[in-house]
This record gives C-alpha cells, sequence and structure tokens, in this order.
C-alpha cells in the first residue's frame, strides 16, 4: 500500500487514509488476475435494489483499445496518462431494470463502485487516478452505447513513480476540517 502523511481528526481505516491519485506512473502492466481483483472490489458496491446497473470497460496498454480510449480523454489527460498500464471507464444505465424507470442513484451507485476499485488498488500499491475530463459523448459512441447508459468516470491504474511524482511536483492533497463538513440537524 501507497503511504501517505495525512492524519485523520478520528480514527478510521488506514487503507482510506492513504488513498490518493498521483499521476506519475511507470508504465509497468498489471496481470490479469490483479486487474480482475479490483473489478470484482467493484462490484460489491451497493446498489439500489440490487439492480447492478454499473458496468466496467476496460483497455490494456498495450492494445489497440488504449489509444481509442486516450482519444476522448482531454489534452492534459492525455498528456500524463500514457504510462497508465490500464484504463477503465465506469459506465451506468439510466433506468432500473425492474421497471425499466429512470433511477436517480444511477451516477451514485457508479461512484460507489469507483471508490471499491480504487481502495482495492490502493490497497495492493497500485495508483488508480479517476478522470471526468473527457468527450463523454464521443465515449459512448466508441463503446457502442445508446443514451440509455453514462460514462460516468475514466480511471487510470498503474504502478506508481516515486522519481516522476517528484518531477512533476505532485502533491498529496488534504481534506477541510470535518466541522465545515458534518452538521447536526442543519448546516450553520
Amino acid at each position: 500500500m501507497l503511504k501517505t502523511n495525512r492524519t485523520s481528526e478520528y480514527p478510521i481505516n488506514e487503507i482510506i487514509l492513504n488513498r490518493w491519485s498521483p499521476r506519475a506512473m511507470t508504465g509497468e502492466l498489471i496481470d490479469d488476475d490483479t486487474l480482475m481483483s479490483f473489478f470484482e472490489a467493484a462490484r460489491w458496491a451497493p446498489s439500489s435494489m440490487n439492480n447492478q446497473l454499473v458496468r466496467f470497460v476496460y483497455a490494456k496498454h498495450d492494445t489497440e483499445h488504449f489509444n481509442k480510449f486516450m482519444s476522448v480523454l482531454v489534452e492534459f489527460n492525455q498528456k500524463w496518462c500514457t504510462n497508465a498500464a490500464v484504463l477503465v471507464m465506469i459506465i451506468s444505465r439510466k433506468n432500473s431494470y425492474h421497471k425499466n424507470m429512470p433511477q436517480p442513484s444511477h451516477s451514485l451507485e457508479a461512484g460507489a463502485c469507483m471508490q471499491n476499485l480504487m481502495l482495492e488498488a490502493s490497497s495492493k500499491g497500485y495508483v488508480a487516478h479517476g478522470m471526468t475530463g473527457m468527450d463523454k459523448e464521443t465515449a459512448l459512441k466508441l463503446l457502442g452505447l445508446t443514451d440509455e447508459w453514462q460514462v460516468d468516470v475514466m480511471i487510470a491504474l498503474g504502478v506508481f513513480d516515486k522519481a516522476k511524482s517528484k518531477e512533476m511536483n505532485e502533491e498529496i492533497s488534504g481534506r477541510k476540517p470535518l466541522s465545515q463538513l458534518a452538521f447536526e440537524g442543519f448546516i450553520s
């Protein structure tokens, strides 16, 4: 697991505290079993009425799919993603499978899957960096999907490159104090 110098105001699981999203990666590949373990963690995220509206579409670095995934990213993300081992698009279905009615929680479920995936990757010492800087409409077309689906996020996965991170002046981010985020009864 990558370690950070973060501290929490109250005791929490160190996996959560040590998760961060550097952009510096070595370009080393991730073996299939490890990659599938990330998706295994993601699929166990909460799902409203167990609809399981979220899907994971991935592109390994050494495949033609990787370049297609790269093409939908904004220029800034394209620059640093070149050394990612895998790019993952997390997509969600907008309507429930049970009644084919709008399911407003589909993006929340995608976010929960993303968090599980990122925590699993981090716990095994890998980098997982989420991005929304992309052309989501083009990404949807690239995947051959209709607008009943939504591209929620793309995640770059890889092996951390400490030297490159230092070169890039990457810093581990902190968080606002809990007193600015959690309120009883109403927001003061």
